[in-house]
């Protein structure tokens, strides 16, 4: 028996491999068979418009949509083979980890950690979906070890060792800071973990760690680049979306932050997470190492900010994704037992399984077949953006076959981005009062004057401020689009003729006509629709 094989054949994959075929088919039919999620879409879209950066999010996962349109082509699988790419290196990352820490025991707790993950609703859910956030998490995973292996290995050798390490770190937590910008919680981390201890302080004596230091803002700096083109407007979009409008103090919010990252992590996790900060993440590891401290420095650092964060404003419980993919390796002493047949603790873990399946076949059904509240009644919005796409851009372009070179526009971004992706037509352009990347992408001189089929939708729905952009519009169509009987969403499609397109970055200025409302939801009264004066509001 090979080496290799040997690492599958443990006691933890025979117990556990049944789950692990079942999350693989699971997730199988969501990246081949669910169309793209609208930020998906949105995301694929960036791609085909090559920057330093964007508005929404930094560049890293874009450059790499960018890269994938152009060698395999378009299809949903290709739209998420990144994901598949990604998490076969931190699969592989997470290994050497248990194999740095627990050495040969590495071969069973690595099967812990990968049931562990993939049983964790967050982690199935967001390392599945074409975002950014399968990249940081990663990125980030590869850098703290990195630095780990730097500092260890400096502390241990009196600062002799390791420099391919540290710059490897460096590089690899500027690319998690190119993903998104909550990699900075691992930065912090790291810095946290070598201040707290007298022992690490010999570190900043370290002239490779200021050349490090340099490297990673060269690598950050295509984000600096961009924001210095564009008004920082990435950088206010940020403060103002933490800001929430004004300081609004709600003690309650931290403990339903803290409930949905405990739900949505997974109960069991929770549980086991519990367990080890009452042990002050003591594991039995092979060696010394300062990985448990940086660990729970990420973890507790990332998540003191968002709940500070959420008894002032908005704070989702995924954006605390950086916070505990450290912990699994430590996690896995949980449910290790050395030549066991099944896991310590079997029970449990069985439970994160079976909870981890239930919620991973309501999601993929979700995407896939019918958002799950309309069976019930309930408007989903959202799910309802992921069906019906075939039927909708079939009337978009028998509209658009009487036209001369027309522009394809929508209310949305969602609804833009799905569109754009349909027809593989990266011109497709929202007007809206949400300020997104499309705004920046307005070309107010080769837009002006050109018919267009506007696309509108009930929740965001095309308004009479839309259609005064226009010298003329024709009578709209309805498109109901079902679901098992069920109308999921109706859209509105308007041939509009001589568009208005305004002057140079017309949807950047304070008069441009939809600025009264910044998510595009509601239409502007009547009564007002002369007197859109007010600043345009930012998300």
């Amino acid at each position: 028996m090979s080496k290799g094989w040997g690492k599958i054949q443990s006691p933890l994959w025979r117990w556990g491999r049944w789950w692990l075929l079942g999350f693989v088919v699971l997730r199988a039919i969501f990246w081949f068979t669910a169309f793209p999620n609208p930020d998906e879409a949105y995301y694929w879209l960036w791609g085909q418009h090559p920057e330093f950066s964007y508005y929404d999010h930094p560049p890293f996962h874009a450059w790499i949509q960018g890269l994938f349109a152009i060698a395999p082509g378009q299809s949903v699988w290709v739209l998420r083979l990144p994901n598949l790419i990604s998490s076969g290196i931190l699969g592989v990352t997470l290994y050497h980890i248990c194999r740095y820490l627990y050495g040969d025991e590495a071969r069973d707790r690595i099967w812990v950690v990968v049931l562990l993950g993939i049983s964790s609703p967050l982690y199935f859910w967001y390392l599945g979906l074409a975002w950014h956030d399968h990249w940081l998490v990663t990125f980030a995973v590869l850098s703290s070890f990195l630095f780990v292996r730097y500092v260890d290995g400096t502390v241990d050798a009196n600062g002799q060792k390791n420099g391919r390490d540290l710059y490897g770190a460096a590089i690899f937590l500027g690319l998690a800071g190119l993903c998104k910008y909550s990699a900075v919680f691992v930065g912090l981390g790291c810095l946290a973990l070598i201040l707290t201890d007298q022992r690490r302080r010999q570190v900043l004596r370290d002239r490779r760690l200021y050349l490090a230091l340099g490297l990673l803002a060269l690598v950050l700096s295509p984000i600096l680049l961009w924001n210095i083109q564009h008004d920082f407007f990435s950088f206010r979009f940020y403060r103002d979306r933490t800001s929430g409008g004004g300081f609004n103090l709600n003690l309650l919010q931290p403990l339903v932050f803290l409930l949905l990252c405990g739900l949505t992590l997974g109960p069991i996790q929770s549980w086991s997470l519990g367990r080890l900060l009452r042990r002050q993440a003591q594991t039995s590891l092979l060696r010394s190492s300062c990985y448990p401290a940086l660990a729970l420095w990420v973890f507790g650092l990332s998540t003191a900010a968002f709940v500070a964060l959420s008894t002032v404003s908005v704070a989702l419980f995924y954006w605390n994704i950086l916070a505990y993919p450290l912990l699994f390796p430590l996690l896995s002493e949980q449910f290790y037992r050395p030549q066991g047949a099944k896991p310590a603790r079997a029970r449990q873990l069985a439970i994160a399984q079976g909870l981890g399946l239930f919620v991973a076949t309501a999601l993929v059904i979700y995407y896939t077949v019918i958002p799950l509240g309309s069976l019930f009644g309930a408007v989903d919005p959202d799910g309802a953006a992921l069906f019906g796409w075939p039927q909708v851009t079939a009337a978009v372009e028998a509209q658009a076959a009487d036209l001369d070179d027309p522009l394809l526009l929508t209310t949305d971004y969602r609804s833009a981005s799905a569109l754009a992706y349909t027809l593989n037509n990266p011109d497709v352009l929202a007007i809206s009062g949400r300020l997104d990347q499309f705004d920046f992408w307005y070309d107010a001189p080769a837009l002006e004057g050109r018919d267009a089929v506007l696309l509108g939708e009930t929740w965001h729905p095309i308004c009479p401020t839309h259609l005064a952009m226009f010298d003329r519009v024709d009578p709209p169509k309805t498109v109901e689009v079902r679901r098992f009987g069920r109308v999921l969403q109706t859209y509105q499609i308007v041939a509009g003729y001589g568009f208005k397109a305004g002057p140079e970055g017309y949807p950047l200025q304070p008069d441009y006509p939809l600025a009264f409302t910044s998510n595009g939801e509601q239409c502007l009264p009547e009564s007002a629709s002369h007197h859109v004066t007010t600043l345009r509001p930012r998300d």
